[in-house]
C-alpha cells in the first residue's frame, strides 16, 4: 500500500491512497482525514486502506491523476523526528577528515539526534536559505514511521512497530555545525526543515528488498542532473531500523507517527572511502562525504556545497526500474522574508 498527503491549503493536507505505478490516487479521507489520524488508529484504519488500495489497482473506485508536485511530505509535521547515523562509515569519514579518532563504541551504540518536526518541506518545494555561506548540503536517507513503541522495547517489538517507509532529504548547514557542536549541546540551527518522499509505503510493497530491518536497493541522488550517489541502502548499514528504534525508545516511549531516520546512506569501497559515480564508484548521498574523501586523499576539499539555483533529486527504483516512493526534487533558492 502506498499513501500520500495532498496539498489542500491546510497544515496537514488530506490523505490519499496511491497506486503502485504512482500515476493515480483516490481519496481516503472517509477512512482517515490525515495520515496521522490513520496512524493513531492503525489497527482499524489500515485494513480499510488496504481494501481501498486493492480497489484502486482494479479501477473499482473513483480516482484522479497523482501529481507528485501536489504532494506534501506524507506527514507534513510529526510529533517526533529522530535521526540516527546507521552508516558508521559516514561518521568514520567525518572524524578522519578532521584528524579525530573514532571511539570503538560508535560501532556498538548508535548515534542519534532529535530534529525539528513541526515543519517539513514538501518533496518538490524549494530549499530556501538566507546565505550560501551556511554550507547548504543534502543528505539522502531512508526513514520509517512507527506505531506506538513502549519504553524499553526489544528489537523484535521495535521491528513489529514499523508501519511505513519513505525517503528523506535531511538538509544540513555544514558551515553552522562546528560552532553548534562546540557548545556541547547538539544540532539546532544547522538542521533546518527536512523533506520526505511524495509517498510512504508499507514494507510489503518492497517485496524481498525489505528484510525486516533494511532496504536493499540503491538510493539515487542526482545533483544538477548528474549522478552523484548510487549507494545501496542495505549495504554497510551497521545498525538496522529495529536496532535504531529500540535505541530511541530506551528511556521514553515513541508515539504513533514518530519518524526514525537512518542517517546518510554510505557505502565503502574495498574497505575504504568510496569513489564518485563518474569514476566507477557508487558515489555519495551528501556533499560533505565527498569533501571528506577529497580532504583525506588530496589534502583539501574541492566540491562546493549547494548554491542558489542548484537542484537535488533523491529517488529509489525497484528491481524493475520503477520508482518506489516518487522523487524528492528540490532547488535551492535565496530566502527573502515576506
Amino acid at each position: 500500500m502506498k499513501l500520500a498527503t495532498l496539498k489542500d491549503g491546510t497544515r496537514d493536507g488530506r490523505l490519499v491512497v496511491v497506486n503502485r505505478s504512482l500515476t493515480r490516487c483516490t481519496e481516503a479521507t472517509h477512512i482517515a482525514p490525515t495520515l496521522q489520524t490513520a496512524l493513531d488508529d492503525w489497527a482499524h484504519a489500515a485494513p480499510k486502506l488496504v481494501v481501498l488500495a486493492e480497489s484502486l489497482e482494479h479501477d473499482a473506485v473513483p480516482s484522479m491523476r497523482f501529481h507528485e508536485h501536489n504532494a506534501l511530505s506524507p506527514l507534513p509535521r510529526a510529533y517526533q523526528w529522530a535521526d540516527g547515523s546507521a552508516y558508521v562509515n559516514h561518521v568514520e569519514l567525518v572524524r578522519k577528515a578532521r584528524g579525530a579518532e573514532m571511539p570503538e563504541t560508535f560501532w556498538t551504540d548508535p548515534l542519534m539526534y532529535q530534529g525539528g518536526s513541526d515543519t517539513f518541506l514538501a518533496p518538490r518545494d524549494p530549499i530556501r536559505m538566507a546565505d550560501e555561506a551556511w554550507g547548504i548540503d543534502m543528505e539522502g536517507e531512508v526513514a520509517v514511521i512507527v506505531d506506538d513503541v513502549p519504553m524499553g522495547a526489544s528489537r523484535d517489538e521495535a521491528q513489529a512497530a514499523i508501519r511505513l517507509i519513505m525517503l528523506v532529504n535531511d538538509v544540513s548547514l555544514r558551515g553552522l555545525i562546528p560552532a553548534e557542536l562546540a557548545k556541547g549541546f547538539g544540532f539546532f540551527q544547522s538542521k533546518p526543515s527536512s523533506a520526505f518522499s511524495p509517498v510512504a509505503v508499507t514494507p510489503d510493497e518492497l517485496g524481498d528488498a525489505w528484510d525486516g530491518g533494511k532496504v536493499h536497493l540503491p538510493l539515487r541522488v542526482d545533483l544538477n542532473g548528474e549522478a552523484f550517489g548510487r549507494a545501496d541502502a542495505g549495504v554497510d548499514m551497521t545498525f538496522d531500523f529495529p536496532t535504531i528504534i529500540a535505541h530511541a525508545a530506551k528511556t521514553r516511549p515513541l508515539g504513533a507517527g514518530a519518524i526514525v531516520g537512518s542517517g546518510t546512506v554510505s557505502n565503502k569501497l574495498d574497505g575504504g572511502p568510496g569513489k564518485p559515480v563518474a569514476e566507477g564508484g557508487v558515489g555519495y548521498s551528501c556533499i560533505a562525504e565527498v569533501r571528506m574523501v577529497e580532504t583525506i586523499t588530496q589534502g583539501a576539499p574541492k566540491t562546493p556545497f549547494m548554491r542558489f539555483g542548484d537542484t537535488v533529486r533523491i529517488e529509489m527504483l525497484d528491481r524493475d526500474g520503477h520508482s518506489v516512493f516518487g522523487a524528492i526534487e528540490q532547488t535551492v533558492e535565496k530566502y527573502e522574508r515576506p
